[in-house]
């Protein structure tokens, strides 16, 4: 039998917190350095349309877990793409 609610929400809660919190460190790198060569622009575009369709999966099922990750994910990667934009 699959564990208590409150379990399987903390542990969504939990991995929605890692996998959101890992862009932190590139848009922090992408601002000191201004640099952004490496990255592929159309691989974080793609990325960022999968975010956004798990975003509206989580609206659609109602899992904050998943819309909290997701939301605060696309914010980052709008941020990033935007960094790539602007400094190319």
């Amino acid at each position: 039998m699959v564990g208590s609610s409150l379990s399987t929400e903390l542990i969504g809660g939990v991995a929605a917190l890692l996998t959101t919190l890992c862009w932190l460190p590139q848009a922090l790198k992408i601002l000191r350095t201004r640099e952004t060569r490496d990255l592929s622009l159309l691989a974080y575009l793609a990325f960022a349309a999968g975010v956004a369709l798990w975003l509206v999966y989580g609206v659609l099922i109602g899992s904050i877990p998943v819309i909290m990750a997701n939301a605060v994910t696309l914010v980052l990667l709008a941020g990033i793409l935007s960094l790539k934009l602007r400094y190319g």
